[in-house]
């Protein structure tokens, strides 16, 4: 499982979504609504063995995060003001608690919570927090290996912040690691996540003698 967290800090938790201005009125949705068709959409489809998690801490009423899996979503077409319109359904009706992920429809689920509740709901997927001014992600001292992943699952979860900084302390299962030198838009960061992993993690590398376990799907 590929796993992408994108923390908007100024992003809409409640109310109704200016589907005509996300970047301004709706406090950037629109960067969070490139990330997510990043993340799951191929040229023809859905990814399966990947999921999004966005979150919306910019009010009013308490943080809310939405959640959606590739393998069990329907309906969802590659057109920003259409995966806007589902987070706009979904921020219309109150925040469930913490810890509560409520089925929407198809794929589709919400839950209360900030960043530290993400993290402790994926404790056992190899978490690595996207970095520009860290070591880089395929380099051999740094490459993840498969020791780190679930031995079970590849499971591997990417957190990437908007413009502001993103406070998680970084210990355990976590780790920071840089995909370029330059700090990347988020869509674009995403993209090169997808690249990297299917070239490093989908065959044998004479640098790396475990076959990897993760599924083919770039």
């Amino acid at each position: 499982m590929r796993r992408f967290v994108i923390i908007g800090h100024r992003a809409m938790s409640q109310g109704k979504l200016p589907i005509s201005d996300l970047a301004s009125g709706a406090g950037r949705v629109d960067v969070l609504v490139r990330a997510i068709m990043s993340s799951l959409l191929t040229s023809h489809g859905i990814r399966q063995d990947t999921e999004v998690i966005i979150h919306l801490q910019g009010g009013p009423g308490p943080y809310r995060r939405i959640k959606f899996v590739g393998n069990e979503l329907r309906g969802m077409h590659a057109e920003e003001r259409s995966v806007a319109g589902l987070i706009g359904k979904i921020i219309k009706q109150p925040t469930p608690p913490i810890g509560i992920w409520r089925r929407v429809s198809e794929g589709l689920y919400e839950s209360g919570g900030d960043i530290d509740d993400t993290v402790r709901e994926h404790s056992q997927s190899k978490i690595v927090v996207l970095d520009a001014e860290q070591t880089s992600l395929w380099s051999l001292d740094a490459k993840i290996t498969n020791n780190e992943i679930s031995k079970d699952d590849f499971d591997v979860t990417f957190i990437l912040s908007d413009d502001k900084p993103l406070e998680l302390e970084i210990t355990g299962n976590i780790v920071s690691r840089s995909i370029g030198s330059q700090w990347l838009q988020g869509h674009i960061a995403i993209g090169i996540c997808h690249f990297l992993f299917c070239l490093l993690y989908t065959s044998p590398s004479p640098r790396d003698a475990t076959l990897s376990r993760m599924p083919s799907s770039a």
